[in-house]
């Protein structure tokens, strides 16, 4: 059920994730408007709109002929000023740049009625790198509403001009579209989920260039592990390898950045340049649309091949990031928990797989790695210290 504060809401970018929101909201009730810039995203809405209707439908979260109805309801617009003249709430999906960003909120406080909550769709840029190009009224109605595709965890996170009525707006607004609100303590590059599942992309990466893994080896150890259909690079593939490709054009100042960054880009490199992204474009580090880790007895079939170490690896690189998360209090361990679960649709979340491990083994798996040189002692230590404080 809508909420009283929201009628309208407005998704600024018509990419996969923009779309894909505006469906959620269409379904809750809200009048819904679609804005890019360019006339040629918005040309590829009714083809967007498909492939979102043939997955929720086949999920049964509503009906085809719901789906239909819908969608035909949600208006397609090149002009912002149509677009926000009267929307209560607008999202913001745009290219992950903090230039472009910028540029696109500074142009949305001017246009925008002057209640008009605006949230920025981003998980790697922060509230604080956006909020100063906006005027002090509307800094008070400024978040960030990050979703995560294929999940109902919805994260909110305020800056330090956010109102908590703001807050308290979208936390229901979440609420009333079905969804599971994570708000956070405080901004945090990746947020929770992406703080975590980031650096499982990128040790597994790392894995697969370093010739330690194949690539159906690395996604096998975390589907078994996680108990999930989908490992790393299947992930990968789901997202778009541009996407990985153009996040680390700018990576975060942590030790082993550049490093990894060289691994990285020199994986995903060809990838790029032969245009195979992944499933948007039926190739990547898979074939689509019948990926080899979808087929049947895959996991049977690849249970000759030694994957605890491969495992080890992946799990211990989630559990250290979460214990990152809960030491620097962004988040709690039963929030860190719970978030994980929900965005992954897994049973345990890492500090309870931690708690299966035991401290000790886990310390001396660490040590391992740390040994063979898959992490730091500089991004070690602080893990260390949090596991001492804690009660085993």
């Amino acid at each position: 059920m809508k909420i009283a504060e929201i009628n309208k809401v407005c998704f600024v970018g018509a990419g996969t994730m923009g779309c894909a929101n505006a469906v959620v909201a269409g379904l809750a009730g809200y009048k819904v408007v679609i804005y890019d810039i360019s006339k040629a995203s918005l040309d590829l809405v009714p083809s967007r709109f498909k492939g979102i209707g043939d997955y929720i439908v086949a999920q049964n979260i509503c009906s085809q002929s719901a789906f239909d109805y819908v969608i035909s309801q949600i208006e397609c617009s090149d002009d912002l000023n149509k677009a926000t003249s009267d929307a209560d709430l607008v999202s913001e999906s745009v290219f992950e740049s903090v230039d472009i960003k910028r540029e696109v909120h500074a142009k949305l406080d001017q246009l925008c009625p002057p209640h008009t909550i605006i949230t920025t769709n981003t998980s790697s840029i922060m509230v604080s790198e956006i909020q100063d190009v906006m005027s002090d009224d509307r800094g008070a109605l400024f978040a960030a509403l990050h979703s995560h595709l294929g999940s109902v965890l919805i994260d909110i996170v305020g800056g330090v001009r956010t109102s908590q009525d703001t807050i308290d707006v979208l936390e229901r607004y979440v609420l009333s579209l079905n969804a599971v609100p994570l708000i956070l303590k405080k901004e945090n590059p990746g947020y929770v989920v992406n703080a975590m599942l980031g650096p499982v992309l990128t040790t597994a990466m790392l894995m697969r260039q370093k010739g330690e893994a194949t690539i159906e080896e690395v996604d096998l150890a975390w589907m078994i592990q996680q108990g999930v259909p989908i490992g790393p690079f299947g992930l990968i593939d789901l997202f778009g390898i541009n996407v990985i490709y153009d996040s680390w054009q700018k990576p975060r100042s942590t030790p082993n950045d550049e490093e990894n960054k060289a691994d990285v880009m020199a994986l995903v490199q060809p990838y790029i340049d032969r245009q195979e992204l992944g499933a948007k474009s039926m190739k990547g580090f898979y074939q689509y649309p019948q990926p080899s880790y979808q087929s049947e007895g895959f996991v049977e079939r690849s249970m000759g091949n030694s994957i605890d170490k491969n495992s080890s690896l992946l799990c211990s690189t989630l559990i250290q990031n979460a214990i990152q998360l809960a030491a620097n209090e962004v988040a709690s361990p039963e929030v860190i928990d719970g978030a994980w679960k929900v965005a992954m649709s897994v049973s345990k979340g890492p500090f309870e797989l931690l708690k299966e491990q035991g401290h000790e083994p886990f310390l001396q798996q660490l040590d391992a790695q740390l040994h063979e040189g898959w992490f730091s002692e500089e991004l070690a230590l602080p893990i260390k210290a949090y596991l001492k404080s804690m009660p085993a």
